[in-house]
């Protein structure tokens, strides 16, 4: 049964990988487009292997809007818990949010990446090779989100006391056990549940770049949210009875770090990952507590409690529509073969909007696809918190073009920056799997919490006020 299998793989990589060089082609040298075109026409693909925009969009916008919902289930539950004991005395948790929640960025859509990009090479064919390549990168994930977790809690610190200049040890100590659970529980759950997407869209035989990623966004927000709000809450309430659960926490979960890394480096792909794969992953963390930062100093504030509800929402869009195009990007180059880090005869130019959005390669199509998700996808999922009666502001037509504007304009940043990085990193002899995704969801967690910010400034400042906000 593999066999045929594999055959359909192998054409199906060396149509779509012929095809979209055909695309590329056509990007960057305009006097060739008839040619191409006619290429493009040509039999020899044939039709169900070819990614139309239409055949992209449908793909993309199940899982898109199933993780939507993860989003609002997501900001449905921040709205609930920043009125928590935890979040109103120890503030800093907000710093948090927004660090935590980009680890499934950082490693669960890192994984969901790697293992597409490495299911569409066929480097899961067979069961000895899948389980090896399952168990190198949960191994992998379990290390990283312990270091992150635990480098997070210390940004938190820093971010939340220096400002103030009132260190107390409890807090900074409760924040670290709550952060390295957190990390370590959510991003077991989910590489499980990625593992399982991937393995299934393979046998179903739809493209897992499409799917596994939105799906990892999706669960992602909801679980690590509901997790951090658990653990928080019950680790606080030992703070008074005991000096010795929180640090106990810390210790339990740092300790099991070795036993991940003896694991990890028994898979050569993750063996790379698991010594060079921590900058991106560091400095997104970096990138995300800034959003928190951001997010502290903006909930805090009573008048606008009100952007609790769509900070997961706005940060999760943007990141799950850039890491599908990320992904895709990095496929689209591992199928081509184009040699990583070999100085190409024409060297790539830093591509233009306009080639991004409107070339006529297949991810100027995707890229174009993605973004029309954007507005009809968020007034789905504001009309969704609506009428759930989420959230402490009433959605005024003004409050709903700032937020689109706002929402809009993140993704084509992203969007764009997705397009210039990738390649970038393939010419510089990066693997974009592991190292773009974590820059670029980062990046939407610092951009969506920000522009979000800015909308409610303005708004306050034009006199689009809420009565009831904060109550």
């Amino acid at each position: 049964i593999s066999r045929p299998d594999m055959v359909v793989l192998d054409c199906r990589a060396n149509a779509k990988g012929q095809r979209e060089e055909d695309a590329l082609l056509e990007n960057t040298s305009q006097s060739n487009e008839s040619d191409n075109t006619s290429m493009d026409q040509s039999p020899v693909p044939p039709a169900p292997l070819k990614e139309t925009s239409f055949s992209i969009g449908l793909q993309v916008l199940f899982p898109f809007l199933l993780a939507g919902f993860g989003t609002v289930a997501a900001g449905m539950v921040l709205d609930i818990v920043q009125h928590w004991t935890v979040f109103t005395e120890v503030t800093e948790v907000f710093i948090l949010v927004p660090a935590l929640l980009g680890l499934k960025g950082n490693l669960e859509m890192t994984l969901a990446s790697r293992l597409s990009t490495a299911a569409n090479i066929g480097q899961m064919d067979t069961a000895k090779d899948m389980w090896k390549m399952i168990m190198g990168n949960l191994a992998l994930i379990q290390v990283q989100a312990t270091v992150v977790g635990f480098l997070a809690s210390i940004a938190a610190v820093i971010f939340g006391w220096i400002p103030e200049g009132n260190f107390k040890m409890g807090h900074a100590v409760l924040l670290c056990a709550s952060s390295v659970a957190t990390a370590f529980i959510a991003s077991l759950l989910l590489g499980l549940i990625m593992i399982g997407v991937i393995i299934a869209s393979r046998k179903v035989g739809i493209n897992p770049d499409n799917v596994a990623t939105p799906i990892a966004a999706s669960l992602g927000d909801l679980i690590t949210l509901a997790l951090l709000a658990g653990i928080s809450t019950g680790l606080y309430k030992e703070l008074e009875f005991n000096d010795y659960a929180n640090p106990m926490v810390c210790a339990f979960f740092v300790a099991l770090t070795p036993i991940w890394v003896l694991i990890a480096r028994r898979t050569p792909s993750t063996r790379e990952v698991l010594y060079s794969g921590w900058e991106p992953v560091i400095i997104a963390m970096a990138i995300s507590s800034v959003g928190g930062l951001i997010l502290d100093k903006t909930v805090s504030n009573p008048n606008f409690a009100g952007m609790a509800v769509f900070t997961p929402v706005i940060n999760g869009v943007g990141g799950n529509l850039v890491a599908v195009q990320a992904s895709r990007i990095s496929t689209y180059l591992h199928m081509n073969a184009l040699p990583i880090a070999e100085p190409n005869p024409a060297p790539r130019k830093c591509p233009t909007p306009w080639s991004t959005f409107f070339g006529s390669g297949v991810n100027a199509r995707s890229a174009r696809v993605l973004f029309l998700l954007v507005a009809p996808g968020h007034l789905v999922f504001l009309y969704t918190i609506n009428s759930m009666q989420g959230g402490h502001t009433t959605l005024t037509s003004v409050f709903i073009a700032f937020y689109l504007a706002a929402a809009l304009l993140q993704v084509v940043i992203l969007l764009y920056l997705a397009d210039w990085m990738v390649n970038w990193m393939w010419h510089r002899g990066m693997d974009p799997d592991n190292f773009s995704i974590p820059y670029l969801t980062a990046l939407g967690d610092l951009l969506g919490t920000g522009f979000l910010a800015l909308c409610f400034h303005i708004l306050w400042l034009i006199g689009d006020r809420d009565t009831d906000v904060g109550d």
